[in-house]
């Protein structure tokens, strides 16, 4: 099997509704986002023969995922007052709405889900939070 990997960053603010602890208060991270695709058997022929894939392909995918994330305040469906919402988009801030809660292990699958919409053979993706602590997100193995 190949592997092949690529990585982007992006800078944003969030909070964990419902949480209790420093992290349900309004704080940032410098989120790392660490894709992996794999293939059994490289292309044989065209422009990515005994490649995986054009790596270009594959990290400017990422960086479009990630670019649209970066700078923004994250939030979950239902988490903020409506008034909060109104009076963040009325100062001119960056939201991002997200059905889920904006944590380490549901970015992993995020990225998953949008790198596999988008056809890349995925093979797990890894998030990290902070510079030691990450989730990775795998479904079933090729």
């Amino acid at each position: 099997m190949y592997i092949l990997e690529t990585e982007q960053s992006f800078d944003s603010a969030h909070f964990l509704s419902g949480y209790k602890g420093k992290c349900s208060n309004l704080h940032g991270h410098r989120w790392r986002v660490v894709a992996r695709i794999a293939m059994d058997e490289l292309n044989k022929e065209g422009q990515t023969r005994d490649m995986v894939i054009d790596f270009g392909d594959f990290k400017d995918a990422l960086k479009k995922l990630t670019d649209a994330l970066d700078h923004s305040f994250i939030f979950e469906t239902g988490s903020l007052k409506e008034t909060t919402l109104t009076a963040l988009k009325e100062e001119g801030f960056l939201l991002h709405e997200v059905p889920f809660r904006p944590t380490a292990e549901q970015f992993s699958r995020y990225f998953y889900e949008q790198l596999q919409e988008l056809d890349f053979p995925v093979y797990n993706i890894s998030v990290y939070e902070t510079p030691t602590n990450c989730s990775t997100y795998q479904e079933a193995s090729l």
